[in-house]
Order: C-alpha cells, then sequence, then structure tokens
C-alpha cells in the first residue's frame, strides 16, 4: 500500500508541474499500476468508466456540428446584448453552466458551455482561460443540487433510497439542493470578485450572428433530455449516458453526410475529438484503480472513522473537509463508494441518524474535485478544450480560481446541512 501510495502521490506532483505532459504521465503511471501488479489485470476493465469516455467522446463530436452551425456564436451575441461588462458575461456564463449541471453530467455541461464562452472571449479578444475555469467549476458545484446532477448524488440517492424530490425536500426539512445554491450564491459572488478589474463594456454587435443548421441544436437539447430522463430509470446500463451521446453522433453525422454529400465533412466531427483529454482520463482511471485496490481508499476511511471520535459534529466535519480534499485528487466515485457504508457504520455507532453524514460526504466529496485541475473529469474537459484552442493552462492559474471558489461554495453549504439535519 505504501508503494502505491507513493507512486500515486508522485505521478499527481508530475502532472501538476508538468501540465502539458499530463496525459503520458497518467498513462505512464497506470503502465506501472498494471506492470507491478498493484493493479490486477482482471480489474483493469472495471477501473476504467467508459461512461464518461464514450460521453465525452460523442458531445465533443456533436459539439463541433454545434460550433459549425453558429449557434455557439448566436448565444454569444444574445449573452453580450444583456450583460453590461466583461465581468458580469463570466458570472452570467457560470450561473447558465450551473443550472445545465444540476440537471445533466458535468462534462457534457462543459462540453457544450465551453464554444459560447470561447466565442464571448474571441468577440471581445480577452483570455478565454478564466472563463472556461468558470464554468467548469460551476457545473461541478451543481453536481450535488439534484438526484441526476453527478455519478455521485445518483449513488447516495440508491443507497439511501432517496428520490428525485427527496434533494430538495427531504423529511419536512429544505434539502441538499438549497445547500448546494446557497454555496452557489456565495462562489458566483467570489467569481465576481475574481474578475472585479475586467470592467470593459461589451461592444454591441451591429447584427446577429445567423444560424446556418438548426439540426445540430436539436440534437444537443434531444440529448439533454434523453440524459435526464435515462436518470429516472432504475437499473440501467452503466454506459447508458455514453450510449446516448456516442449514437446522437452518428446521427449528426449521417445527416451532415446526406446533405454534404461529402465524406470527409461528414467524419470531421471525429477529429474534433480529443484523444488527449480521453488518454489523460483513461489513465487517471487506472491510476485509481490500482490505490483503490492496494487498499489506500478504504485505509482513508478508516482513518476518517478513528479521527472523528465520539463526537456527531467532529465526525461530520472531518468527513466534510476532508472529502473536499481527497476529492481534489482521486475520484469521487470511488471515494463515494467506499464511504458511504463507514457513514452509516459511524452513525449507527452513534445512535443518530446518518442524514447529516450523508449530505456532508456529498458535498465535500463532489466540492472537493475544483481545488485541482485533474480533481474532477469536467476540469480536465475545460482544460482540454483551451489546450486544443492552443491555450496552455497552468496550474496556478486554475488554483486562483478553483481554490476560493470551493471554500466559498462548501462552508455555506457545512454550515447549512449542520443547522438543518443534526
Amino acid at each position: 500500500m505504501i508503494y502505491a501510495l507513493i507512486l500515486f502521490a508522485v505521478t499527481y506532483a508530475l502532472m501538476l508541474m508538468f501540465s502539458a505532459y499530463r496525459p503520458y504521465i497518467a498513462v505512464g503511471s497506470a503502465v506501472i499500476f498494471i506492470a507491478t501488479g498493484m493493479l490486477p489485470f482482471n480489474e483493469i476493465v472495471g477501473a476504467i468508466d467508459f461512461n464518461v469516455l464514450l460521453m465525452i467522446a460523442g458531445t465533443m463530436g456533436l459539439v463541433q456540428l454545434f460550433i459549425d452551425s453558429k449557434m455557439p456564436a448566436l448565444l454569444a451575441d444574445l449573452i453580450m446584448e444583456k450583460v453590461p461588462n466583461v465581468q458580469m458575461a463570466a458570472v452570467a456564463l457560470a450561473l447558465f453552466a450551473g443550472v445545465i449541471s444540476a440537471f445533466v453530467d458535468n462534462v457534457a455541461t462543459v462540453l457544450m458551455v465551453a464554444p459560447i464562452a470561447m466565442e464571448i472571449c474571441k468577440k471581445l479578444k480577452t483570455n478565454p482561460v478564466p472563463f472556461i475555469i468558470g464554468v467548469a467549476v460551476s457545473s461541478n458545484l451543481q453536481g450535488a443540487a439534484t438526484l441526476v446532477g453527478d455519478t455521485t448524488a445518483i449513488m447516495l440517492g440508491s443507497y439511501a433510497n432517496m428520490n428525485f424530490l427527496d434533494f430538495f425536500f427531504y423529511r419536512g426539512r429544505p434539502s441538499i439542493f438549497w445547500s448546494v445554491e446557497l454555496g452557489a450564491l456565495a462562489s458566483a459572488l467570489i467569481l465576481a470578485w475574481l474578475f472585479r478589474k475586467e470592467k470593459n463594456p461589451i461592444p454591441k454587435a451591429p447584427t446577429r450572428t445567423k444560424v446556418t443548421d438548426f439540426v445540430p441544436t436539436y440534437l444537443l437539447v434531444i440529448m439533454l433530455a434523453l440524459l435526464i430522463s435515462a436518470s429516472f430509470i432504475p437499473n440501467k446500463p452503466d454506459i447508458t449516458n455514453g450510449l446516448i451521446c456516442t449514437s446522437l453522433l452518428v446521427v449528426g453525422m449521417i445527416y451532415t453526410l446526406f446533405k454534404t454529400r461529402d465524406f470527409s465533412v461528414a467524419i470531421s466531427p471525429v477529429k474534433a475529438i480529443d484523444f488527449e483529454t480521453i488518454g489523460l482520463l483513461f489513465g487517471l482511471f487506472l491510476v485509481i484503480g490500482g490505490i483503490t485496490h492496494m487498499g489506500v481508499v478504504d485505509a482513508v476511511a478508516n482513518l476518517l472513522a478513528q479521527m472523528g471520535g465520539g463526537s456527531l459534529f467532529v465526525i461530520y466535519t472531518v468527513i466534510v473537509w476532508a472529502s473536499v480534499l481527497f476529492s481534489a485528487f482521486i475520484d469521487n466515485i470511488p471515494y463515494v463508494a467506499t464511504m458511504l457504508p463507514v457513514v452509516t457504520g459511524l452513525a449507527a455507532a452513534l445512535n443518530v441518524d446518518p442524514t447529516v453524514l450523508y449530505f456532508g460526504l456529498l458535498s465535500g466529496a463532489t466540492l472537493g474535485g475544483n481545488c485541482t485541475p485533474i480533481g474532477a473529469s469536467a476540469n480536465i474537459t475545460g482544460i482540454g478544450i483551451l489546450r486544443r484552442a492552443g491555450y496552455e493552462v497552468k496550474s496556478s492559474d486554475f488554483f486562483r480560481i478553483g481554490i476560493p471558489f470551493t471554500l466559498a461554495a462548501v462552508i455555506p453549504a457545512y454550515i447549512y446541512i449542520w443547522v438543518m439535519f443534526h
């Protein structure tokens, strides 16, 4: 377990220091985990989240058709008409991403909203890096707001037998949705402060962009509807969301082929898929699978249980803030899966209702990914979009927004959940 922990720490340190080589570092580390037996061959497939990889590939291709249709440019024009300056444009985009992300996977949200942000920045001739980071961290924030917003929320709902409405009102009390929105309000103020120098007025375009084809927009709307609908289906295959996104990409490519009669144009969305981002996630899934197999995640869970002692408030505090810390570096899905039974056992030992610990775990684990550029799939996706556009994101660029944003989001939620459910 010690060797696994050392390799994991070295991997993340290298990825934070050498941001341009993250995919190669992650895949190289994964190869070492497999070659040394720290990730057995029979667990390789199970460690990879094919649903996320398929969803990214399908949505990236579909979004390229969306961009080519000029719809993001039109939406950028409409947003620019409504906001007074660059500062408010950044905040508006982040809030827009957050609203969508409460109902749709975070990665899909980033892929849909990022082109609009890029278009606005192009028109304003401003650096898109902080805009895209703002969109990514806002998408992560809202993942805990509803049962369908994030995989971890779905896991808690299934484990604790909660339905969609329980995330709004649970046992007669305002539930976790409201704590997340409180955090969203505080973090919006942080974004406004971070962009406080961007007071340049937004020039009004003489004419709005004309959309050349509405079919890609319809396909994205259908994708949204299907992703939301699929979240209500019990016991569905793990790769359901990925199949929805890739199937709609195929439909879009077939439509383009019939429209243009040009095979090279029809397959161009495949060229838009960022295989470096997919490679980075692929490597990280295997690395996390390795440390999970070696017992690191279980050891973390046991350590948290011991740190809590016999006080519910101390245990709650440890769970929230340790979840923030660990989720900044490890995928929150295996972490939450491991911690749910631990939390239940802790509540039983104290003879208390586990709800406060469940919601504390979910809020900390979901929001912790915003601390680092590699802490969440949405962050990795946003940085991949910037890299393909020619912008290299330093870890310091991300920390400047991600860390204050996380603190602003977690602190109100931490207080709210304790007051409402202890």
